[in-house]
């Protein structure tokens, strides 16, 4: 089992580098960070930008696996996606991660470049065509395609990633559709456990949601003909399943049981003064001494 970081993009750059370092610094295993205009309840709050916050990310660590958690279809298009990750796997010398989602209506964001709203089905043939082009797109140097959502012509990809033989690709995916779509291109795959998780559920029901999405995922990459022990199964840790920075007995603990149903990585969030994730920083020196050691033994 793996433990990850996840930093809000919500600080000044003077503020925010001195957290990137020291994930780095304290040997987590990847450091992440929200993709959206504005997020949620913080939505009248600072709120920087993913890709040049990524992008410095990259530049100030060494060692720590970096990304973006995650791109959609709200406002990316697969082009300049594709195009951003292979600069920050450059700057950050193959330790980038592109993560895609088809985009939480509930973030608060979902519609900020206008248009009519998309049903479920159309946010689903669009998240599909989305991760369709962006795999195609990193898989090449150059692409054309016609879609019902995207388009390329000639789209050029050079030189491509560092990472070989391309970077990966993580499928944020809870339902069936996009659990099929992870196991046909996903590199990775990412999960919260329920798809609402503003709902209420209690942390028994998101382990047990997230086991049922686990075996799913295994009889999708098989009829895929695809390896599903060669895939990054990760866990990102909303308050439903927990709260693993209340300390580190805490931190082990839910990461043990996820591990035990299949998981092999846990995020969790930076914590902050207040608000959303309030928490006392101090606990990640401890969870990085204490935990760390014991997690690389799941």
């Amino acid at each position: 089992m793996r433990l990850g970081v996840l930093i809000l993009p919500d600080s000044p750059w003077a503020v925010a580098v001195d957290k990137w370092r020291r994930a780095d610094e304290l040997g987590f295993d990847s450091a992440w960070t929200y993709d959206h205009i504005w997020w949620r309840g913080l939505c009248d709050d600072p709120w920087y930008a993913a890709v040049p916050v990524l992008s410095a990310a990259a530049a100030v660590t060494d060692r720590v696996r970096i990304g973006i958690m995650v791109a959609s279809p709200n406002f990316r298009n697969p082009v300049m996606t594709a195009k951003e990750a292979i600069a920050i796997d450059d700057i950050s010398i193959g330790r980038f991660t592109l993560g895609v989602g088809s985009g939480a209506p509930s973030a608060g964001d979902a519609e900020v470049l206008g248009g009519p709203a998309l049903t479920p089905a159309q946010r689903t043939r669009r998240f599909t065509e989305f991760v369709e082009m962006t795999s195609e797109l990193l898989d090449n140097d150059v692409t054309t395609r016609t879609g019902g959502y995207f388009g390329a012509q000639l789209a050029r990809m050079i030189p491509g990633s560092v990472q070989k033989p391309r970077l990966p690709l993580a499928v944020a995916a809870s339902g069936r559709n996009g659990l099929k779509l992870t196991a046909r291109l996903g590199d990775s795959w990412i999960t919260a456990g329920p798809a609402d998780w503003t709902a209420g559920h209690t942390p028994e029901e998101c382990l047990d949601e997230t086991a049922a999405q686990v075996a799913q995922l295994r009889v999708d990459m098989a009829v895929a003909g695809r390896d599903f022990d060669a895939m990054s199964r990760i866990m990102i840790a909303t308050p439903m399943c927990g709260n693993p920075v209340e300390s580190a007995e805490e931190c082990l603990r839910i990461a043990t049981e996820y591990a035990r149903i299949g998981m092999t990585d846990l995020i969790i969030h930076w914590p902050r003064e207040s608000g959303v994730y309030q928490g006392d920083p101090r606990v990640l020196t401890t969870i990085a001494d204490t935990v760390l050691p014991r997690l690389a033994e799941l």
